[in-house]
C-alpha cells in the first residue's frame, strides 16, 4: 500500500476534507440540474467550460490547488502575515469603487473578462485572521471597551464598505464575527441590546406607529411601577430606565424611517415588508402601483412564493435529477444561486434537504470541535470565524427560500453558483484544516 505524504496528511482533519468534497459534488449537481437544456451535449460542455455547471467545476479545479498548497504551508504564515492581508482586503474594496461593473443592483463586482470577482467575499477571509491575530495579542486586553471598539471596527470597517457597494446581504455576514467575540468575554449585554434593537425594528414594520409609540410607554411605566422600591434606593435606575424609553423611541421615530429611506435600497426595503405581509409605506403612490405591478413577474414575492412552491412539490423523495419543473423551466429566478435550496427540495424532496442539512450540521459541529481543542488563542477565533460566517450563510440562505428571511443574496456554502463564493468557502476551511494540523504546537 502506497503511504500518503506525510507532509501533507499529517495531522489533517480528514472529516472536514470529505464534507468539503460531498457539498461540492451536492452544488454541482445541483447545479446541473437547474440549468442543463436537454440537447445539450454534456462531455462538450464540460470540456468548453460555457456552461455554469462547467464554470463551477473549473473552480473547484484551482480550489483544489489552493487546498493543497495551504496544506503545505507553514501554519505561522497565516498569523504573521494576518495584518498585511487585512490591509490588501480593504485596497481590494476600494479599488471596486472606481472599477466596478453594476450587475444585478450590486456594485462591488469586478469583471475580469468572462468571469466576475467579487472582493466583498474575499474580505471576509482577511477579516477572520485579523480578528483572530488582534484577539490573540498578549497585550489585547478584551475585557476592556477600547479593545471591544477595536475588535468591533475590524469587522464592521470593511462592511461599511459593502455596504456603500449596494451589497447588504454580504455587509450582514461581517456581523457574524460578533460571535467570535462573545466566545472570547464580550459581555452578553452587547449581544442583547443587538437582538433588542433588530427585535424593535421589526416591531417598527408591523405594529403601527403611535400603537408602537404607546406599548413602549407602557412597558416603561409597568417597569417603574415594578421597581418602585428599588428606585427609591438606588436614584440611577428611574433615569436609566427613561434613557432606555427614550433610545426606543428614537429609534422607532427616526433611526428606523432613516435606515428605510435612506440606508437600504427600495428594492431590499420592499423585500423586507413582502415578508410580513406589508406594502412599503415609504414609497409614493405611484411607485407603490408600479412595484406592484413588477412583483407579478419579478419581486421578491415572486421569487419566494416560486421558491416555495418548487420544495413543497419535491414531497418526500423529490421528483428526481433533471425532472424537477419549477427549477428546469426557470420559473424560480435565480435558482442556481440564492435559491439553489429550492433545486435540491425539488428534485430530491425532504430526504434531500434533510441530508443536505444533516451534512452542514456535522460541518459546523466538526468546525466547532476543532475550535474548542486549539491550544493557540489565533487558531481558536479563527476557527469561530469560519463557524460564524458558515452558520450565518446556512441559516440566512435557507430562510430565505422559504420565506423566513428577506431576500438579501447570500449563497448557500459551496452549494451555490459562483467561483469567488467558492474560493473564498474553500479558503476559509482549508485555512483552519492547516491551523488545526498544528495544534500541538503553541506558537500564538
Amino acid at each position: 500500500m502506497t503511504q500518503r505524504n506525510p507532509a501533507i496528511s499529517k495531522g489533517i482533519e480528514w472529516s472536514l476534507v470529505w464534507i468539503w468534497l460531498l457539498l461540492v459534488a451536492v452544488g454541482l449537481t445541483a447545479i446541473f440540474a437547474a440549468t442543463y437544456k436537454e440537447g445539450d451535449p454534456v462531455i462538450q460542455s464540460f470540456l468548453k467550460f460555457k456552461t455554469d455547471y462547467s464554470k463551477q467545476l473549473y473552480f473547484f479545479g484551482i480550489g483544489l490547488v489552493i487546498a493543497l498548497f495551504i496544506l503545505l504551508t507553514d501554519s505561522k504564515f497565516f498569523s504573521a502575515t494576518a495584518n498585511l492581508f487585512y490591509i490588501a482586503g480593504i485596497c481590494m474594496l476600494l479599488v471596486v469603487f472606481p472599477f466596478h461593473s453594476r450587475i444585478k443592483g450590486t456594485e462591488s463586482i469586478i469583471k475580469l473578462g468572462a468571469f466576475n470577482f467579487q472582493p466583498a467575499e474575499f474580505c471576509k477571509i482577511f477579516v477572520a485572521l485579523a480578528l483572530a491575530k488582534y484577539l490573540s495579542r498578549p497585550e489585547t486586553d478584551f475585557s476592556k471597551t477600547r479593545s471591544q471598539l477595536i475588535a468591533a471596527g475590524i469587522a464592521l470597517f470593511p462592511a461599511v464598505l459593502v455596504l456603500l457597494q449596494n451589497e447588504t446581504g454580504l455587509a450582514l455576514v461581517y456581523f457574524s464575527f460578533f460571535i467570535v467575540m462573545y466566545r472570547e468575554g464580550l459581555p452578553s449585554i452587547i449581544l442583547l441590546v443587538g437582538f433588542a434593537i433588530a427585535a424593535l425594528l421589526v416591531a417598527t414594520i408591523v405594529i403601527e406607529p403611535n400603537t408602537l409609540a404607546v406599548i413602549l410607554t407602557m412597558i416603561a411605566a409597568l417597569t417603574i411601577y415594578s421597581l418602585r422600591k428599588q428606585i427609591k434606593r438606588r436614584r440611577g435606575i428611574l433615569p436609566t430606565i427613561v434613557l432606555c424609553w427614550a433610545v426606543c423611541v428614537g429609534i422607532q421615530r427616526f433611526a428606523a424611517p432613516f435606515i428605510f429611506k435612506h440606508v437600504l435600497q427600495k428594492h431590499q426595503v420592499e423585500r423586507i415588508y413582502d415578508l410580513f405581509g406589508k406594502d412599503n409605506p415609504y414609497l409614493k403612490p405611484g411607485e407603490t402601483v408600479e412595484l406592484t405591478e413588477k412583483k407579478k413577474e419579478s419581486g421578491s414575492s415572486y421569487n419566494v412564493r416560486q421558491s416555495k412552491i418548487a420544495i413543497g412539490s419535491g414531497r418526500i423523495w423529490g421528483k428526481g435529477l433533471l425532472n424537477a419543473t419549477q427549477t428546469r423551466y426557470d420559473f424560480v429566478p435565480e435558482q442556481r444561486t440564492d435559491f439553489i435550496f429550492c433545486t435540491v427540495g425539488e428534485g430530491f424532496g425532504f430526504a434531500g434537504t434533510f441530508v443536505l442539512l444533516g451534512i452542514y450540521l456535522i460541518l459546523l459541529f466538526r468546525i466547532i470541535t476543532l475550535a474548542e481543542r486549539q491550544r493557540s488563542t489565533f487558531s481558536r477565533c479563527f476557527a469561530y470565524g469560519v463557524a460564524a460566517v458558515f452558520f450565518f450563510h446556512i441559516f440566512i440562505n435557507v430562510a430565505m427560500t422559504v420565506g423566513l428571511a428577506p431576500v438579501i443574496g447570500i449563497p448557500l456554502p459551496f452549494v451555490s453558483y459562483g467561483g469567488t463564493s467558492l474560493l473564498t468557502f474553500t479558503i476559509l476551511l482549508f485555512v483552519l484544516i492547516r491551523l488545526d494540523a498544528d495544534r500541538q504546537m503553541v506558537l500564538r
